[in-house]
This record gives structure tokens, C-alpha cells and sequence, in this order.
């Protein structure tokens, strides 16, 4: 179980455009978000794009990416940029921003080695939310972390993504997501095991802390920013449960 969210709201993102959540955690609806996602390319990011893309609380969606999406929508700014350490070339895609829902990550198994994989999880994210921090102060930082993050674990990546965590939460007020199975989109960067598994993760979807689709994901991360939660560590029976709260077309 993660960090209670409510009890450590730190922020108010969108003061003067919605109501505080009630304290069953149930915001009012909203509209006119602006969300920026990093990792559109991916499998879970691009499922978040598409929840993103189709919800009625969300007005523009910015996507920083290092190249050019295969998606087109009314909603949609992209922003095609290869470093992800310094934003100064696009500080216009973290203006005026309610939330950024970071996706960008890479498997151990993608990497060649301890450094390689904490400049990606750890640097990169942190790059990203001082970016946000500077041109939308106010704005939610979403990250996503995975089931099993422990700072004592004997897992490398498990140890650097929790060290990531505490560093966001501390400094920036984030909220750091756990899911566990998510079915996202198809992907040619995901790990080949990952590929080799997909079709079967649908057999765990009676479990709650154990699977997750990827729009629901990102319908939880943008009803999160609506109920104004900051600072906490969600699971994955806790995302399922903000993603049925979330408004759909």
C-alpha cells in the first residue's frame, strides 16, 4: 500500500477550475486540462496518449518525443526533441501545463549496466519534473514506477526506481504509480519477453492488483490530477479504482 495521496496534497494545480476532492476522493468533473506526456511511443505511454486524446476532462495534449508519432488529432502538440537533460528548445511544452504523465522508461534487460539504466529511470525523470516545476509550477507530476519497487530490494532496478520515487515525492510533490501487468499498446521497443506474453496478460484481468489495461492507466493518472492528489505511491488495485471514477466519452 502506498503513501496515503490525500493526506499529503501538497499543490492545488487547478485552483480556480475545479473543486477540491470530497473526502471520499471524488472530484468534480473538470474540463480544459493540459497534459504533457513523455514516452508516446511506448507501450504505456501510448496508451495513455489515446486515453489522453479521448477524454472529456482534457482540452490540448503536448508530447515530447524524440520522433514524429503515427498519431493525428485536433487535441495533439507535438514537440520533437533528442535531449531529454535539458528542455530549454521546447520550455513552451511545460507551460501551462496541469500534468505532466511521465511514461518514459526502459527495462534492465534493454541497457548495459547500473549506470545506463539510472540515467534513463532516474536522471531523465528528474530532468523532466525540475523542467515542469520551473514553467508550471503548480502543475501534478505522474511517474511510473512498477509493482515491486523496494529500496532494499536485491533488484538493481528495483533500488533505483524507489530511490527515484522518494526524490520525486520529496521535491516535487509527485505521485508514483505501481502498476503491475499492463496490457498497452503494441510496441517495437518493449522487451521481447514483454511481446512474447502479451496476449496472455488479458487471463489476469479478474485480478485487481495484478492487471491493468493501458488507458486505464492513463484515465487514472488524469482523474488523479482532477481529485488534486500529490506526494503518494499508488498500486495497482488502487489505479483500477481511480480509473472507474474517471470520466469517458
Amino acid at each position: 500500500m502506498g503513501i496515503g495521496c490525500h493526506d499529503l496534497t501538497l499543490f492545488s494545480p487547478l485552483a480556480g477550475r475545479a473543486a477540491p476532492a470530497d473526502g471520499l476522493g471524488v472530484a468534480r468533473t473538470i474540463r480544459g486540462m493540459n497534459v504533457l506526456i513523455f514516452g508516446a511511443t511506448g507501450s504505456a505511454g501510448g496508451s495513455v496518449l489515446r486515453a489522453s486524446l479521448s477524454s472529456p476532462a482534457v482540452h490540448e495534449v503536448r508530447a515530447i518525443t524524440r520522433r514524429a508519432l503515427p498519431v493525428t488529432h485536433a487535441k495533439l502538440r507535438t514537440f520533437i526533441h533528442r535531449d531529454y537533460q535539458d528542455y530549454t528548445a521546447v520550455a513552451e511544452a511545460f507551460t501551462a501545463v496541469d500534468a505532466c504523465l511521465f511514461c518514459l522508461g526502459v527495462s534492465a534487460t534493454q541497457v548495459s549496466g547500473e549506470r545506463e539504466y539510472r540515467i534513463v529511470t532516474h536522471d531523465l525523470t528528474l530532468a523532466a519534473a525540475r523542467a515542469l516545476r520551473a514553467h508550471s509550477p503548480a502543475a501534478a507530476f505522474h511517474y511510473i514506477s512498477g509493482q515491486g519497487t523496494n529500496s532494499s530490494s536485491r533488484f538493481m532496478w528495483s533500488r533505483v526506481k524507489a530511490q527515484t520515487e522518494r526524490e520525486l515525492i520529496e521535491r516535487f510533490g509527485a505521485v508514483c504509480w505501481r502498476p503491475a501487468v499492463i496490457d498497452g499498446e503494441p510496441s517495437e521497443s518493449a522487451p521481447r519477453l514483454y511481446q512474447a506474453l502479451r496476449p496472455l496478460f488479458r487471463l489476469l484481468r479478474p485480478f485487481r492488483s495484478l492487471y491493468v489495461t493501458g488507458e486505464d492507466l492513463g484515465l487514472a493518472m488524469l482523474q488523479a490530477t482532477a481529485e488534486e492528489m500529490r506526494g503518494c505511491i499508488l498500486e495497482n488495485a488502487q489505479i483500477r479504482d481511480l480509473a472507474e471514477r474517471a470520466p469517458r466519452l
